[in-house]
């Protein structure tokens, strides 16, 4: 009795050792008035490495605006001093971030996205990140905002703008496709935001992913379904998501059953994946880098591949295909009603022929913020809609499918970018026709997005959304009589 005692004594000594408020763990939870620090000295090891790729990439402001050259060499000096008022690395010298009176127009955001940083970092409880599960089938989902859909969906109170931008984030790439296949979606007809072909074509779509009007929404009425496929193309950071949060899908539409493939150069790999791959070049690569080295269009900023994130759980149920196909790639059974694909290549005719026939009624193809109109990274003076290492080829294919193709944005100039690409571009031009209008994502990300190559552009991820098909021509029969 006596060595239990002892034990037990032991025991609650050492749990309120762990309970203590100054131990290191509860010393790590960041106030509202303690989220603000400078990147270049932060505690936190990836913020100060983007301080330093920062200062490596991005030119001063001040010294570009005017064409004010630095004495030395005559070049544009890069960004070394620290903003005390947002903490990002803003200019070359103190002397220009005071003359520089146009940094007040973004210091503001720079120092929101600081703070975000470091609370998405801090020990505080993600209560934003607590995902429901399934929804009963009597309670209706709402669609028209944000605000509705968390409510009617039952996640956790909302309480600060901050919780709104991170949980707006993680949940965009799934709600955005979400909010447009579901019956109740804001995008209708009436709003003119959805033509009548559009009409004919989720109508077509909503036969697979819902059951009858009147019919129970239950995980019985998949029983015998065509599962509904989804090709993300060009896929990044979507790839990278957990299962988990693309697995909101099913409960959002528990009759379906979902085939979600992330294909792309940048995709998102676990180690399992790409053990059995060589990074090695081969002599025909080097010699196209090389000769691209001097170019205008080889300097372009090419953000770094995004890490795979997943459960130790769903790591022992994924397989990589990578030796069967040839390509980096892998397939993750994560529900029965979902399955996930990753194909780390471009989007290439083989690949196209492998993965069809494609139907209308289960395919679509899903392009987040694609940059059909920016230029060409690896082919001087040429769009990426035409560029052979980008969307060269590909778009004409995907028109040839007749499925949906939705297209996100996000900026008012991006968007209006892509769509001048796809009207003026030889052998795409005339060859679609419209299912949703260009405008507002209800379901964009609120969280602002700072391009490290110049702090000035800041943008909000899938900020808009349109969505074309590939044009239906009508066949007649001239050879019969009048009279038929």
């Amino acid at each position: 009795m006596q060595c239990s005692r002892r034990r037990n004594i032991f025991r609650w000594i050492r749990k309120s050792v762990k309970q203590s408020p100054n131990s290191s763990q509860n010393s790590s939870v960041l106030e509202d008035d303690e989220l603000f620090r400078p990147l270049s000295s932060s505690s936190f090891p990836d913020l100060r490495s983007r301080a330093n790729t920062i200062k490596k990439i991005c030119r001063c402001p001040f010294c570009v605006s005017g064409s004010r050259l630095s004495p030395k060499n005559g070049q544009v000096k890069l960004v070394a001093f620290d903003c005390p008022n947002c903490g990002y690395p803003t200019h070359c010298s103190e002397q220009h971030w005071k003359e520089d009176r146009e940094h007040d127009k973004y210091c503001g955001k720079l120092r929101e996205v600081n703070e975000d940083d470091n609370d998405l970092r801090s020990r505080r409880e993600k209560v934003e990140y607590e995902l429901p599960a399934a929804q009963p089938y009597e309670e209706a989902i709402s669609f028209s905002n944000w605000d509705m859909f968390w409510y009617t969906r039952g996640f956790r109170s909302m309480d600060s703008e901050r919780m709104r931008r991170h949980a707006s984030k993680l949940l965009t790439y799934p709600l955005t496709i979400g909010s447009i296949l579901h019956r109740h979606s804001y995008l209708t007809t009436r709003n003119q935001r959805l033509t009548p072909e559009g009409a004919r074509s989720l109508a077509a779509l909503r036969t697979t992913v819902h059951v009858p009007v009147g019919g129970p929404e239950t995980p019985h009425g998949a029983i015998g379904r065509p599962p509904t496929r989804i090709f993300v193309l060009g896929a990044r950071a979507e790839s990278a998501l957990p299962p988990h949060v693309w697995s909101q899908l099913c409960y959002l539409f528990p009759s379906a059953i979902f085939q979600i493939y992330f294909i792309g150069p940048q995709v998102a790999l676990p180690k399992e994946a790409t053990r059995s791959t060589e990074s090695a070049d081969t002599e025909e690569d080097k010699e196209v880098s090389y000769q691209t080295s001097d170019s205008k269009a080889a300097q372009i900023y090419e953000p770094p591949t995004p890490t795979y994130i997943g459960s130790q759980s769903s790591r022992r149920r994924l397989r990589a295909l990578t030796v069967s196909s040839g390509i980096p790639s892998y397939t993750l059974p994560h529900t029965p009603f979902m399955n996930l694909t990753a194909l780390r290549s471009s989007y290439t005719e083989a690949i196209h022929e492998e993965l069809g026939p494609f139907d209308p009624y289960t395919d679509l193809f899903v392009l987040y913020s694609p940059g059909l109109g920016f230029p060409s990274p690896t082919t001087p003076n040429t769009l990426q809609i035409s560029a052979p290492k980008e969307w060269g080829g590909v778009i004409p294919m995907l028109l040839s499918t007749r499925c949906p193709i939705f297209l996100t944005a996000f900026s008012p100039a991006d968007i209006e970018r892509d769509v001048r690409a796809m009207e003026e571009t030889e052998g795409i031009a005339g060859e679609f026709e419209w299912i949703i209008t260009p405008g507002k994502n209800e379901f964009g990300s609120e969280k602002w997005e700072v391009a490290d190559f110049d702090l000035r552009v800041m943008v909000k991820l899938n900020w808009a959304v349109w969505a074309v098909r590939g044009k239906t021509r009508e066949v007649r029969d001239t050879a019969r009589s009048w009279w038929y």
